[in-house]
């Protein structure tokens, strides 16, 4: 089992406090416009809200530039708009996935070089115009670079006080499992958070995210047994409403969940949602939230309507039976 320090953010007590959802600025600065991101923003904090998720990457796909640096910087205007804001809210970014050149990824991308991971970091800094980033996670593992001096560059990061913990997210268990056994033979501070695709339906062995190029961008049963072995570890779920595939009918649930299980936890679902008077949505969060171990959803909005059902749910606590039956197998 890996040995971790007790879970930091239990010891913040901002952090610990806020309702157990991350903001997803993915698209703020480039399909949201900044007068609706800072409403978001404006909204997300005003209702208890801390953790805010980002990536130096983000979003080269939209933007005309082919690079990504939008969302982190119209994160660093806002914070300089709004004083004392940086008390209240967490910044969670990730480093290894910018293209090294517009058009290049997946083939090619940053990576995850120490000097990349320290560039990188500092970069972040300067477009949010902060000091220190709460969570710096490695966006996608990099086989091409050693683990050793990866992990190194993060742990040292940390010991500087320019991030305040470090993770993973898209990274096979076994290289999470390994980072953390070099961290730990080294007497440095080693991972933890992992940051994965998660919701309630489940999608079939041995389906990978191919939009993305993260084969490994799953919480799959082994994670969560991890997570509960090692309580200093958080899991971080993302796409966890399936882009709004739970409640709107324009919206196709995607293929890699096509099987025979999904047709029966639908059903549970939406009898769970129409007994609780939730929509399918926030049951689905609430049922993240409130699981053992928590898996914190990271929810992009773009209005403040979605904002305030993704609260409503990760605020709801199902009753003992409905998650049985959530629970119950396929």
């Amino acid at each position: 089992m890996t040995t971790t320090s007790p879970n930091p953010t239990a010891q913040d007590p901002i952090a610990a406090e806020a309702p157990p959802l991350a903001l997803g600025a993915m698209s703020f600065g480039t399909t949201i416009d900044e007068d609706r991101a800072f409403g978001l923003l404006d909204a997300y904090v005003a209702a208890g809200g801390v953790w805010i998720d980002t990536a130096d990457c983000y979003s080269f796909w939209t933007d005309d530039s082919g690079r990504g640096g939008a969302s982190e910087l119209l994160l660093g205007r806002w914070l300089a708009a709004r004083p004392g804001a940086r008390e209240r809210v967490r910044i969670v970014t990730k480093v290894g996935c910018e293209p090294l050149h517009p058009g290049s990824y997946p083939e090619l991308s940053e990576g995850l070089a120490p000097e990349v991971v320290r560039r990188v970091a500092a970069q972040s800094l300067e477009r949010m115009g902060i000091d220190h980033i709460d969570l710096l996670l490695a966006h996608r593992d990099d086989r091409a670079t050693p683990l050793g001096p990866t992990v190194e560059a993060f742990a040292g990061l940390v010991e500087q006080g320019v991030v305040g913990r470090w993770g993973y997210s898209n990274t096979a268990l076994w290289r999470v499992e390994r980072g953390a056994a070099h961290a730990r033979a080294r007497g440095l501070v080693g991972p933890s958070a992992i940051q994965l695709r998660y919701t309630y339906l489940q999608p079939r062995p041995f389906v990978r995210d191919h939009d993305h190029d993260h084969r490994f961008g799953w919480i799959t049963d082994e994670v969560l047994d991890y997570a509960a072995s090692n309580p200093g570890v958080d899991l971080w779920a993302y796409t966890p409403l399936l882009y709004g595939a739970y409640d709107r009918e324009d919206r196709a649930i995607s293929d890699a969940y096509t099987h025979p299980g999904t047709t029966r936890r639908l059903e549970v679902l939406h009898e769970v949602a129409r007994e609780l008077g939730r929509t399918r949505g926030e049951v689905v969060l609430a049922w993240l939230a409130g699981g053992d171990p928590v898996v914190r959803p990271v929810v992009g909005v773009s209005s403040t309507a979605q904002l305030e059902a993704a609260l409503s749910g990760v605020r709801l606590a199902l009753p003992p039976e409905a998650r049985e039956r959530l629970d119950a197998p396929w």
